[in-house]
């Protein structure tokens, strides 16, 4: 007989099992001490200082586990302000009647979000929902507009929320199961990354500029393959970043402005898309 078997010991006990063993035992001093709790039930423990690279690999094989799971093999990526309201909706970000006027302009992307978000989902369907499915921050404004996109023709997509000291709460279009929530900025902008296939930019704030230059960052360097990255709205981002400009000044490489594309449309967006993959 295997010397485990004669002890009673069995090696591949449940981590649930041994949970409930640990609060089954008597009230006492010590079962109340920290000190007795199990390392990964133990909440002040996990949450110290000391602790934050295991929190830090926490965050990135949650959501890596649940994607893989689903066989979500590529996405598409969208960023955009969480500001830009729907068409015919308040701006409720504005500042001043000059803001609102702008707002209520910029209303226009969030259809062109909602568009592209169908036309990419519906491109998924052939691979049951494993290729190019939409990815959002699962906020408002641009990011609700490319879930619903996505939910308006029956196909999941993702949020990868963060919790921010105004607290975002996710947009009801983000497929639940596949609503994820950030602590750490770091390993958030991993996974927009990692399984994307094209990126999309639509007008936005700080936000959506840290995205935009770490995509251009990264392939630039080439820590990632090149893929279409769409910056929407040729006159917003013509007059947000110049980059032949920098070109001129000679801080970026000439033909580094060759990684992004304009589009107005997302029927444009799709066919830069297509185009890339030769898709039919």
């Amino acid at each position: 007989m295997n010397p485990m078997e004669q002890t009673g010991w069995t090696p591949l006990s449940h981590s649930n099992e041994d949970l409930e063993r640990a609060r089954s035992v008597p009230d006492t001093p010590q079962t109340r001490a920290p000190t007795y709790r199990l390392a990964w039930n133990d909440e002040d423990f996990l949450t110290r200082r000391e602790t934050r690279a295991v929190r830090l690999q926490l965050e990135l094989m949650k959501p890596e586990l649940t994607l893989a799971e689903r066989g979500i093999r590529s996405t598409v990526v969208m960023f955009g302000g969480a500001r830009i309201p729907e068409p015919g909706g308040p701006a409720w970000a504005a500042k001043n009647r000059t803001q609102e006027n702008n707002l209520k302009a910029n209303a226009r992307y969030y259809d062109e979000a909602r568009k592209f978000a169908q036309l990419c989902s519906q491109h998924s369907a052939a691979s049951y929902h494993r290729e190019f499915v939409v990815v959002t921050g699962g906020g408002p404004g641009v990011m609700e507009a490319g879930n619903r996109g996505a939910a308006d023709v029956g196909a999941p997509s993702i949020g990868l929320n963060i919790v921010l000291p105004h607290e975002q709460a996710p947009n009801l279009y983000v497929t639940p199961d596949l609503c994820f929530n950030f602590h750490y900025f770091a390993i958030r902008k991993m996974h927009f990354i990692m399984r994307a296939k094209a990126v999309a930019v639509f007008p936005g704030g700080f936000g959506t500029m840290d995205e935009f230059f770490e995509t251009l960052t990264l392939i630039q360097t080439g820590r990632m393959e090149r893929v279409p990255v769409i910056l929407f709205g040729s006159d917003f981002w013509h007059k947000a970043v110049d980059l032949d400009f920098l070109a001129e000044q000679g801080t970026i490489s000439p033909g580094d402005q060759n990684i992004i594309d304009y589009a107005d449309t997302a029927e444009t967006a799709w066919k830069i898309v297509s185009d890339f993959y030769d898709i039919s």
